[in-house]
Formats: structure tokens, C-alpha cells, sequence
């Protein structure tokens, strides 16, 4: 763990080095105030297995998993301890902006736990038909990510009623990434986006070439070396399944690994490349955003959802992609100054960015991080007006997941019960 995070903040420190003149030239330049640097997942990782609350959170969560099964209420076993940060992400923002409540932050990171894993439940029918696995299989993912499915299955469900015509006009994305290639790899978004910024900054070619190149270094590597975090947490998740498999033995329990599981769908890869640009041009347009996109240009915390709730067509994907990336802007802006504050506080601030610079991450969970800080806030101030909306707020959020559990179980009935390979729109 220790290798990872060292040279996690390596990458960030070569990305955010090569970036910060250039982005105040494109800030000085176009008049867009565009003064968050997004780093992607990573900054947040850093902070987070920096810091001992994560212990915590973790420990809680296991408990929580450990007596659902016990109680028959889900069939998960989450397995995958290493992105337990990103709960603890919204663990850390309630306890930040509630002043230490700890008795708070433990009651939502609870809820939002035992929601990952009922999640887990409903989606794993999906994910046996997406990925072609037996019937028998229990294989699933309960990465926090996918709690983004109930707003992709709600828009999702007015693309069916409304406009159900446009799956007529799907293609095969598998091919779409042959003839794709290099051009829509890692690298070359990178240098895409390092050449967009230092045009608009207008940097001398030289410079240009050099931004382009270090861009495009940059997202490669922060692949390579994400990879590394899971194999540092193995040991411990594969020490809990031993215990937990011989705890139940004789009961069916889905066991719950990392998202990648997904990856080798190639309509997943085709959705985040198309939605690249997309989630460029809102950043520059969208009204309340002040992030500039960069380790997070790959919506790869956003397509998994997309790609499970429509069973891969890729248009549909890209429609509903593109109207929740305003959320994923907005969550990354209004969690800046946590991330810059505690990065600072942690000793892990980026080099290469000026003490006052802000930065945050595009990443999973939106809504989860722009709750947990309402309610925090409003816990604080008991101003009428904030408890009443953080009520409202609550409400609807989980509404919204009392709906999105029982239209899934409707969705998993309908195709695996009357025919497991019969197709769910000439059912509907």
C-alpha cells in the first residue's frame, strides 16, 4: 500500500507540475473560471488509507455485511476492502462539515453501506446475463460506483417510454474500438486534452508538444499504478471470505470484487471514450462548475452503471452518460476545498500546484458526497431552512432507491424467471 500511494503522488505530482501554467494561461486566456484541477481518483485514495477513520468505516461496514448475511437480508459478501475509501470519502466529508459528529458520520455511512450491498443483490442477475456467466455463478460487484444506477435506470426508463425507436440504430461497439485503435486509448486522450489546453492557453509549440506528451504519460500511468492498490489490500479480503465461506457454508452468498469484473465488455471502453469530450465541453459550459476534467476525463466511475442497467447498447449509454455528467461536475466542485484542506492538513498536497490553487476529483458517488455534506452542514447551523431541505433531500434519496430495488426485481423476474435468454423489451 505504501508503494501505491507513493507513487500515486508521483503521477500526480509529474501531472499537476505540467498542467498548473498552462491552466493559469487558459484561465487568463478564454475567461473560463475553470480554477479546480481535477485529479482523478487518486488524490482521494491518498487521503483517505492516509488516514485512520478508514480503519474505522471499514470496520463498521464489515459488521454491517457480516450481520445482514447473518439475518438473512442480503446475499453479499463485499470482499472488495480496498474501495472501501470511497465510502470513507463520504465518511470524511459528514465528519469534516459536522464538526467531528462521529455518531452522525457512522449512522450515514451505515445507510449508504447497506444500500451498496442490497445494490449488489438486485444487479447481480444483470451482470450474469451481461457477462454470459452460468446460472449458478455468484460473482458480483458491490463497488461503491454503482450507486449511481437508480438516476441511470430513471432516465433509462423515459428513453423506453418516450423515445424507444433510438435502439433501432445501436452498433457494435467491439468493432467501433478495433477501428478506434490507439486513437482512443489512455495515451491518446491524455495528449488530446493536453493539446485542447495549452491551445487555448497558447503556449508555444514546443511547450504544446511537451503538455501533450506528459498528459498523455500521466493517464497511463495512473492505470498502472492504480492497479497496484488491490493487490495490497488482497490478503485481508481474501482472510474475511475464508472466514465468512466457512461462517455460511451451505447458503448461497454472491461475493462482491471490483468493478473490472465489467471491463471486459467492449461497449464499456467505447461509452468512456465518447463521453470524453462530452464531459469536456460541459465543464467549459455548464453553469456551476469550476473543474477543469483531467484525471477524471475517463468516466470510468460513471459507464460501469450505464453499461449494466441498459445491457450494453451504446447509444442509450451515451444519452444517459450525458445527462448525469452535470452531477459528477458539480460534486467535484462543491468537494474542492475538502480535498485541497485535508490534502494539506495530511501533508500530501500536490507539487507543482500554488498553495492557494484548488483541486478536487470527477468521481463516483455524487449525490452520496452532496448529501452527506448537506446533512452535515445542517446538523451544524440548525438553520430551519437547511434541516428542512437536508429532510427533503433524504427522503427523496431514498425513495428513489425503494423504487430503483423494486423495478429491478420486476426487470430480474421478467428475464431470468420466465426465460433466462428471452429479451426483456419484447416481454415489456
Amino acid at each position: 500500500m505504501a508503494v501505491a500511494l507513493t507513487g500515486m503522488g508521483a503521477v500526480i505530482s509529474l501531472l499537476t507540475g505540467a498542467f498548473a501554467p498552462a491552466l493559469n494561461k487558459f484561465v487568463e486566456s478564454t475567461g473560463v473560471s475553470l480554477s479546480i484541477t481535477d485529479l482523478g481518483w487518486a488524490p482521494l485514495a491518498v487521503i483517505t488509507w492516509g488516514s485512520m477513520y478508514t480503519l474505522y468505516f471499514a470496520t463498521v461496514c464489515i459488521i454491517i455485511n457480516v450481520l445482514l448475511l447473518s439475518l438473512k437480508r442480503v446475499k453479499t459478501l463485499n470482499v472488495d476492502l480496498f474501495n472501501i475509501w470511497n465510502i470513507s470519502v463520504i465518511g470524511l466529508l459528514t465528519l469534516y462539515y459536522s464538526e467531528n459528529n462521529l455518531v452522525l458520520t457512522t449512522f450515514v455511512v451505515g445507510v449508504i453501506y447497506i444500500l451498496m450491498l442490497v445494490n449488489s443483490d438486485v444487479m447481480q442477475p444483470q451482470i450474469k446475463k451481461l457477462l454470459k456467466y452460468e446460472q449458478s455463478s455468484i460473482t458480483t460487484t458491490a463497488h461503491p460506483s454503482l450507486l449511481i444506477c437508480p438516476p441511470v435506470l430513471m432516465v433509462n426508463e423515459l428513453i423506453s417510454r418516450f423515445i424507444p425507436f433510438i435502439d433501432k440504430y445501436d452498433f457494435d461497439a467491439e468493432k467501433l474500438n478495433e477501428k478506434i485503435g490507439f486513437w482512443g486509448s489512455k495515451f491518446a486522450i491524455g495528449v488530446y486534452l493536453g493539446f485542447f489546453v495549452g491551445i487555448l492557453g497558447k503556449l508555444p509549440m514546443s511547450e504544446l508538444f511537451a503538455l501533450a506528451f506528459t498528459a498523455g504519460v500521466s493517464l497511463e500511468l495512473f492505470s498502472a499504478v492504480g492497479n497496484w492498490f488491490g493487490p495490497a489490500i488482497k490478503p485481508l479480503s481474501d482472510g474475511i471470505a475464508n472466514m465468512m465461506e466457512k461462517r455460511f457454508k451451505g447458503r448461497q452468498i454472491y461475493v462482491a470484487i471490483d468493478w473490472p469484473i465489467l471491463a471486459s465488455r467492449a461497449e464499456l471502453w467505447a461509452v468512456a471514450n465518447i463521453l470524453a469530450p462530452v464531459l469536456l465541453v460541459a465543464a467549459i459550459i455548464l453553469p456551476g462548475n469550476k473543474v477543469l476534467p483531467l484525471g477524471g476525463i475517463l468516466l470510468t466511475v460513471l459507464a460501469p452503471a450505464l453499461l449494466i442497467i441498459t445491457q450494453g447498447k451504446v447509444i442509450r449509454m451515451t444519452l444517459i452518460g450525458t445527462v448525469l455528467i452535470p452531477l459528477f461536475l458539480w460534486a467535484a466542485t462543491l468537494i474542492a476545498e475538502f480535498v485541497t484542506r485535508t490534502s494539506i492538513a495530511m501533508n500530501s498536497f500536490p507539487k507543482g500546484l500554488s498553495h492557494d490553487q484548488l483541486f478536487s476529483s470527477v468521481d463516483s458517488d455524487p449525490l452520496e458526497k452532496m448529501l452527506s455534506m448537506l446533512i452535515a452542514k445542517a446538523s451544524v447551523s440548525l438553520d430551519m431552512q437547511m434541516v428542512v431541505m437536508s429532510v427533503i433531500a433524504v427522503v427523496v434519496y431514498l425513495s428513489m432507491f425503494i423504487w430503483y430495488f423494486r423495478r429491478m426485481q420486476q426487470i430480474n423476474t421478467v428475464r431470468f424467471v420466465c426465460d433466462p435468454s428471452v429479451n426483456f423489451e419484447v416481454v415489456k
